[in-house]
């Protein structure tokens, strides 16, 4: 195996030129993948997360990157919520690094069917690429692992955000808010205990 060294992302402005450069990409590239590039796909669940989450930015901000690791490491599919995150965590903070990272565990956790989630035929075949379903065992230690829930949302979210013509905000509209949580990183990271 290859080992892929992540660069850590250390600036809003070198995030933002990551999603532009996804423009086109796609998360297989030797095969049919998703029905949109990974710009579109972040994109999709960021607005996604915008809309049942109004008021948590983190949660934006880890839609919006989430798939990076596709970017990052062509072809890394079972790996690319940690490269994401590895990449975001020391600018975004573990509030958007860990659901980032958990988000294919997330999807891989046993759940009722949700009416609201549309999901789409590589949705399934990438969950067999990702480790098929957990066990009860591996169910049960993830939901009593931190960040569950926001791992979840994000997990829905990455299977929601494939449809194709889909209305979203643009790149830069999310700069504000990835500088905000940023900001917040930097001030969290300079408080005196």
């Amino acid at each position: 195996m290859t080992h892929h060294p992540i660069r850590a992302v250390r600036a809003v402005d070198a995030l933002m030129d990551l999603p532009a450069g996804c423009a086109g990409a796609r998360d297989t590239p030797d095969g049919p993948g998703d029905p949109v590039d990974l710009l579109d796909h972040g994109l999709q669940a960021a607005a996604l997360l915008a809309a049942s989450h109004p008021d948590d930015e983190e949660a934006r901000a880890a839609g919006l990157v989430h798939g990076l690791g596709h970017h990052l490491v062509p072809g890394g599919e079972a790996g690319h919520g940690a490269h994401a995150a590895a990449a975001v965590e020391g600018l975004l903070g573990p509030r958007v690094a860990r659901p980032v990272a958990l988000h294919i565990p997330a999807e891989r956790r046993p759940a009722a069917p949700d009416p609201h989630l549309a999901s789409f035929p590589e949705s399934a075949r990438t969950l067999g690429r990702q480790g098929g379903p957990m066990t009860p065992a591996e169910a049960a230690a993830f939901a009593a692992g931190p960040d569950c829930a926001a791992a979840v949302a994000l997990g829905r979210a990455d299977d929601a955000g494939e449809a194709a013509g889909r209305r979203v905000p643009a790149p830069e509209t999310w700069r504000p808010v990835l500088e905000r949580v940023a900001a917040a990183r930097g001030r969290a990271a300079t408080r005196p205990c």
